[in-house]
């Protein structure tokens, strides 16, 4: 083998791994500007903010290196996805010079719109990529649709009430449900259950809904016949997007960090068309995600919302799926076949777990019964948790 061979083989393994590495070769912290200076000069405790997640987009660039490559990557972050996130102190306090209140949900959904967490709160989903969707009420320039919003937004809780500064920081967290209910009323069945309350995410039963988008396409139009036939999706850079399916229903499940049953979505199920590449539906990424619904009710799913329920868990049957993106060239059996993804952080729910929850217990079918009976009693006082 030459040196010549021995380098290039080099280089390739060492863009190989670059390419699918989750840390993001990214300044540890950004300098403030010269308002943000003066603001930290009373405030030295926002100082951390300027170092985390919002600013610094680690978690974003990562996910475009692993996509795309390094320097591809970089390129597709710094036009894609750089728009938006905190650049200093009156990215959320409206330019004000001393702002005397925390930042109002507007300024949280300047950025946190359409698919990003955040839209649902108010009860805005986005709307289908084909123009016939494209109407109807709209936020910050977008269309949405019109759905149930979170019951803490209907009290007229901001954002800030769940996410004080310190949960922006670097390793920060927002408040928890049971940081305000840390006791749930043991009158409901489904709380009565220690492996709900154990092993479940509160979301997992009242998020009543989440947004979800199942296969991006992204295109590099590279004569002018293809700009003008893509002209009316909306861009990433220089690449034009849409989605083939948007849902606004009750998200699938998997497993968090904690161990805990959690709602999870595509991240991004990344497809490219790039003629100068050869890329014709090329997949990327077949990245998930557990995260927060921000569509907490009160209610709750019935035991078959989950339980004997496959496809909430992406256990369906072959045979019973309808969207079977393989059949188009796809590399994917279908958007909901857990071959060939993951859960960047979390995982799916293993299927002996599935069937351990299946099982019909004596203590589950006393819940059961009582769950109809809270449904057919109609003078039966409402949980207040």
């Amino acid at each position: 083998m030459t040196r010549w061979t021995t380098l290039c083989i080099a280089v390739f393994l060492l863009i190989g791994v670059s390419q699918f590495s989750t840390e993001a070769s990214a300044p540890a912290r950004r300098e403030p500007d010269a308002a943000s200076r003066a603001c930290l000069a009373c405030h030295p405790t926002a100082q951390p903010v300027l170092s985390g997640p919002m600013a610094m987009r680690s978690s974003e660039r990562a996910f475009a290196h692993r996509a795309f490559g390094v320097e591809e990557g970089d390129r597709f972050f710094s036009a894609s996805c750089s728009g938006c996130h905190v650049t200093g102190c009156t990215s959320c306090h409206d330019g004000a010079i001393h702002p005397t209140s925390r930042p109002s949900n507007h300024a949280c959904l300047r950025c946190h719109r359409g698919y990003s967490a955040g839209w649902e709160y108010e009860g805005k989903a986005p709307r289908e990529d084909h123009s016939r969707y494209q109407r109807g009420a709209r936020s910050q320039g977008e269309p949405f649709l019109k759905m149930l919003p979170d019951v803490h937004f209907e009290r007229e809780m901001l954002c800030a009430d769940c996410h004080p500064m310190s949960s922006l920081h670097v390793g920060g967290r927002a408040k928890s449900c049971v940081d305000c209910h840390p006791l749930p009323s043991a009158s409901s069945p489904e709380h009565a259950i220690p492996a709900h309350m154990n092993g479940m995410q509160c979301v997992s039963c009242h998020a009543a809904w989440a947004p979800q988008e199942y296969g991006t396409f992204l295109v590099r139009a590279s004569t002018d016949e293809q700009r003008e036939a893509f002209a009316p999706l909306r861009t990433w850079g220089a690449w034009s997007k849409s989605a083939q399916l948007k849902r606004q229903d009750p998200p699938p499940l998997g497993v968090d960090v904690t161990g805990r049953v959690a709602p999870i979505r595509p991240r991004f199920v990344l497809l490219v068309t790039d003629a100068s590449r050869g890329w014709e539906n090329h997949p990327v990424a077949a990245e998930w995600r557990a995260f927060t619904p921000h569509t907490v009710r009160r209610g709750s799913v019935a035991c078959g919302g989950c339980h004997d329920n496959p496809r909430r868990f992406l256990l369906e049957a072959d045979a019973d799926r309808i969207y079977l993106p393989g059949k188009d060239g796809i590399g994917l059996k279908s958007w909901w076949n857990r071959e060939g993804q993951s859960v960047v952080n979390g995982a799916f729910l293993p299927e002996e777990r599935y069937e351990r929850m299946n099982t019909k217990s004596p203590e589950y079918a006393r819940e059961v019964v009582k769950q109809w009976q809270n449904l057919l009693n109609h003078a039966a006082p409402r949980s207040g948790r």
